[in-house]
């Protein structure tokens, strides 16, 4: 089993307050190759009476660049996407950052140009309070 990104607990707890029932590891099996998403995410909507699912990649930027972070990133959230669309039709993927790096890293035109033709889904969070600051595009 890979192991855990440094923030994978702190954005599992952001989910949960938010009222998502969480699991570690959302399973991909493709032919041979066994993948891992970090975390799959359930939560009812009371208002339209169904489920809406996601998956989230979490993801730190602590390495000594952020481009090869990024790429590495993009190469699994890609994958991720493309496999899902087969076995998790009905769930959105979601890349989690912390917000510092959304605020600083990913305003940069390099991400943004990236953001811009791959309509990423981010979540974005705090890592001191454990909560979510923002959904891009927002989850309803």
């Amino acid at each position: 089993m890979p192991a855990k990104d440094l923030y994978h607990d702190t954005v599992k707890n952001a989910l949960e307050k938010e009222g998502w029932t969480v699991t570690d590891n959302l399973p991909l099996k493709v032919g041979k190759r066994d993948l891992l998403i970090d975390l799959g995410a359930e939560k009812l909507l009371v208002a339209e009476r169904a489920n809406q699912k996601i998956a989230v990649e979490v993801k730190s930027f602590i390495g000594a660049s952020p481009v090869s972070d990024l790429e590495q990133a993009l190469g699994q959230y890609l994958l991720y996407e493309d496999l899902m669309r087969i076995q998790y039709p009905d769930r959105l993927l979601y890349l989690a950052v912390r917000d510092s790096v959304y605020e600083s890293f990913f305003q940069e035109e390099i991400v943004q140009i990236v953001l811009a033709s791959r309509r990423l889904k981010l979540l974005i969070f705090d890592e001191i309070q454990e909560v979510i600051i923002q959904w891009i595009p927002e989850v309803r």
